[in-house]
């Protein structure tokens, strides 16, 4: 006797050697023995053998009409025997049996499963329904492959075009655009990224960039709405000074300037004045919830998105020739020791004398010309040569804490973009990079005024009681990081006992936030705490860091990643073939006056250090990758005199990298240093 079982799900059939009242013993055809439960035992039968009894069964069962055999169906439950009788004829054989119970457990929107062998037929309106699912998803199965045979032929359809950053980045791989490129990039064996560029998807590497950028990062698109910028109530009282900024001529949101009072007295009074939006709005207004929303503005080569729209930031920044309200910070010192004998935060107008440009500024302002070692031919010298003064004792200061000297041995570089003139840039412009020596006079006078205001007022508002925003860092050894939190600590790095950020509250939320919380303190003094905004352990201070700190990382991997592309920009439009480069670690080189890391072929045997010419001989502005090779050493492999000096720091240039994507065919910060403290001030 033979018989037919559910083993699982998959129905097999071999020799029954042996049975009792609940199991049988049956032997496969492979001659496998199985132990089956009585209630898996579905159909006993002498013949014909098992084999031919499953190949006859799914024959008829393919012919087997599922319309016509839900017609014939009882309304009760019943068994796939009584089906096979009532389809076929009422002697319906073994194979015929075999048939429709193939065909009725594989057909589920027809017929339920009941039980051992038993089904109950599926109402009319769920027929309908599953019926019409069915033929849904063989469309959408057409339709993909379709898809795929077009981006295989080398043309994308506008539906996977229009969904290409989310395919790429943020893909539903349930989606039918989705499911295809993975399909067309299996029966290609190519990488979908390559796939999508031949097949015309990406047409700009420029703008691949820039719309993944905001596809991840402002998915609403980047306008503001109109709002008004509102007015500051309060009567402030007008500041005896004339401050000056010093920018970039292409900032506009000039968020700091500086005063110098009684030179010459033996008692000087430095001023260093924050624009004040946080006196126009407080938190949960319109224009708060903007700022909130963005937390930073986002810089990149000839372009900006801003934090506060134009006409909010032209409200409040620091321009020249008006009196402009702002939270001003004042340090009295000894002018002859340069000891601090007082300090005093005011809120207040002050009268914004000139806005001074580094750019062109600091061929004429020079070391030489501060200290007096030659001529000062321009507007506010004394000031100036007193804050260069200053500068350097604050500077030497910091260095006794942070156990050695800040030094500087990379420059920065500057990106023009010809022709673009302020508008989005498309790709294509022309780049011109320049570079500019980090801690030069102007920046260090600039970085070390921030770095004083900075940690004053960090100070403040912990004497006060009062919660801020804080950059901390226990040590400076390798791995210690930079971190945010809402008590002061110190700042190992920078040499300060703690540090905020709020001297840039036109450009950053958290110096927004800080900014708040440093008027509720000149307002009320000791008392504070009861009207600053954010008390301590404030969830929304938590929120607020842990949003800022994402925003911020995304925004600079991004700047850094579109200066990359720039750069092979410029290499192209320069003909440049060979570069001069210094040895990192792991085959890495970085060029000596560009700013762009990546690896060599060779670099990887040579020293740390090594100075090499290599040769590029490829460039991918959608990968950003460089192919290239080592192809002489430049100094002397005898001595280490003239080996190039690398810092870990450098390692930051080699942005991006390669491009990742989500898609699977398978299935610190610059401103910690006096120099970028000057360039945050742009």
């Amino acid at each position: 006797m033979y018989a037919l079982f559910d083993d699982a799900g998959k129905f097999l059939a071999g020799r029954v050697m042996s049975e009792t009242d609940t199991s049988a013993q049956v032997e496969l055809d492979s001659g496998k023995r199985v132990k089956v439960k009585a209630a898996n035992l579905l159909l006993k039968f002498e013949k014909p053998a098992p084999a031919e009894l499953m190949a006859e069964g799914q024959r008829l069962a393919a012919e087997i009409d599922l319309d016509l055999a839900w017609e014939f169906a009882p309304e009760e439950e019943f068994g796939f025997a009584d089906l096979a009788r009532d389809y076929f004829d009422a002697a319906a054989g073994p194979a015929q049996q075999a048939a429709a119970l193939f065909r009725l457990f594989e057909a589920p929107h027809y017929f339920r499963r009941a039980g051992k062998g038993q089904f109950k037929k599926a109402p009319e309106d769920i027929v309908k329904a599953a019926l019409l699912g069915i033929e849904r998803k063989k469309q959408l199965a057409a339709q993909i492959d379709a898809w795929a045979d077009e981006l295989i032929a080398g043309q994308c359809p506008p539906p996977v075009r229009e969904q290409l950053y989310k395919i790429l980045f943020k893909p539903d791989k349930n989606a039918s655009e989705y499911k295809a490129v993975v399909e067309a990039s299996r029966r290609a064996q190519r990488a979908p990224l390559d796939l999508l560029t031949t097949a015309g998807a990406i047409d700009s590497p420029y703008q691949f960039h820039w719309r993944r950028f905001l596809f991840e990062n402002f998915p609403r698109g980047t306008g503001f709405p109109a709002l008004q910028a509102p007015a500051i109530k309060d009567t402030l009282p007008l500041a005896p000074v004339q401050a000056f900024s010093i920018d970039d001529s292409a900032t506009t949101e000039i968020d700091d300037a500086l005063s110098v009072q009684g030179l010459g007295s033996g008692t000087v009074v430095f001023g260093v004045h924050i624009a004040a939006p946080g006196l126009a709005f407080a938190p949960d207004t319109p224009l708060d919830k903007l700022a909130r929303d963005r937390l930073s503005t986002v810089y990149m080569p000839g372009y900006k998105l801003t934090m506060l729209p134009d006409d909010v930031v032209q409200t409040y920044t620091l321009m020249e020739g008006r009196n402009c309200p702002a939270v001003s910070l004042y340090v009295t010192f000894d002018e002859a020791t340069l000891q601090v004998k007082a300090t005093e935060t005011k809120l207040e107008q002050v009268p914004i004398a000139a806005n001074l440009r580094h750019d062109t500024l600091d061929q004429v302002i020079t070391e030489a010309t501060l200290t007096g070692a030659a001529p000062a031919t321009y507007g506010f010298a004394a000031d100036l040569a007193f804050a260069f003064r200053l500068a350097n004792h604050l500077k030497a200061g910091r260095e006794v804490v942070r156990g050695k000297p800040e030094n500087f041995n990379r420059p920065d570089y500057n990106f023009r973009l010809d022709g673009n003139a302020g508008a989005e840039p498309q790709g294509h412009e022309t780049v011109a990079i320049s570079t500019r020596t980090r801690g030069s006079p102007l920046d260090l006078i600039v970085a070390e005024a921030m770095i004083l205001a900075n940690s004053t007022w960090g100070g403040w508002l912990n004497d006060l009681g009062v919660p801020g925003i804080y950059r901390s860092q226990a040590s400076m050894a390798p791995g210690v990081k930079v971190r945010m939190g809402t008590k002061a600590a110190p700042h190992a790095g920078m040499g300060v006992a703690q540090y905020t950020w709020a001297t840039s509250p036109l450009r950053r939320y958290v110096d927004l936030v800080n900014q708040w919380q440093i008027i509720a303190c000149a307002r009320h003094g000791r008392t504070a705490l009861l009207a600053a905004p954010f008390k301590p352990k404030d969830a929304a201070l938590f929120s607020i860091i842990s949003g800022f700190d994402e925003a911020y990382t995304a925004y600079n991997g991004f700047q850094n990643g579109i200066e990359r592309y720039w750069t092979l920009k410029y290499l192209a439009q320069n003909d440049l073939h060979e570069i001069d480069a210094a040895v990192m670690k792991d085959g890495l080189v970085r060029a000596d006056t560009l700013p762009l890391v990546f690896k060599a072929i060779g670099a990887e045997r040579l020293p740390r250090g090594a100075r090499v010419r290599v040769r590029v001989t490829g460039t991918d502005l959608l990968t950003l990758d460089v192919q290239a090779s080592v192809v002489s050493r430049l100094d002397d492999p005898g001595t280490t005199a003239d080996d190039a000096v690398v810092d870990e720091a450098d390692l930051e240039d080699v942005a991006a990298g390669p491009l990742t994507l989500a898609i699977d065919v398978q299935g610190d910060n610059a401103e910690e240093s006096p120099a970028a403290a000057s360039a945050s001030s742009a």
